[in-house]
């Protein structure tokens, strides 16, 4: 009953923020999109939030509600949005599944960059113990562990296309790694893969930017 209580308090204190103030855009490094998107952001989200107080308030279970934020997410049309404003919506809906305690990262992955590269994301992520072909192994910027992507797969002709977006197990640190070309499959070492970014929509620098984006959120 506790619990309920809170989330609903943090859902009615989502509904009231100004989501998509010069300020919210400002702390992303964003120049603010137009009034009428900004506006229309807002009803979007306060609609999936109000639909999350009704369930809560209706004891609706975790898959109900993971249900109404899937479905609140594929309303938005990701071609009527640039980068930075798809990259905001995910996060937004993010917080709001960390608030209702429900997992929706392959979904977001998948409204980011299709089901292909969500999925491949998703099989790489549980993939059992096998022969490893090689290892890309990466410092922690801030604790010097270890990252390790560990490449079960290769083959010829597949292009290099992510940067992944990791969380340090060891100090909860946000790494930038590229796991290369030619990887069919692969593993994770000593960290959280927390985002996948398509290269062909994330130079390095655009990439490092989101990066920083992802750790003011959800650190």
């Amino acid at each position: 009953m506790e619990t309920t209580q809170v989330q609903l308090t943090q859902l009615i204190a989502f509904k009231q923020r100004d989501k998509f103030s010069t300020s919210a855009w400002n702390e992303r490094g964003l120049n603010p999109s137009g009034y009428e998107l900004c506006q229309a952001l807002t009803h979007q989200f306060n609609e999936c939030a109000d639909a999350l107080i009704a369930a809560i308030n209706n004891g609706a279970t975790r898959r109900q509600l993971k249900q109404i934020l899937t479905s609140s997410l594929y309303a938005f049309d990701k071609l009527d949005y640039d980068t930075e404003e798809r990259g905001f919506i995910c996060d937004l809906f993010y917080e709001l599944a960390t608030i209702v305690n429900v997992d929706i990262k392959y979904s977001l992955n998948s409204w980011l960059y299709g089901v292909v590269l969500a999925t491949l994301v998703r099989i790489n992520r549980f993939l059992r113990p096998g022969k490893i072909a090689d290892t890309i192994s990466q410092s922690c910027s801030s604790c010097s562990q270890a990252l390790d992507i560990y490449i079960r797969q290769k083959e010829e002709g597949i292009p290099d296309y992510s940067w992944l977006v990791v969380k340090c197990s060891n100090c909860n640190e946000f790494n930038l790694l590229s796991p290369g070309p030619n990887v069919k499959r692969m593993s994770y070492g000593n960290y959280q893969c927390v985002e996948v970014l398509n290269k062909d929509e994330y130079s390095y620098e655009q990439a490092k930017i989101r990066m920083e984006q992802i750790k003011f959120y959800r650190k």
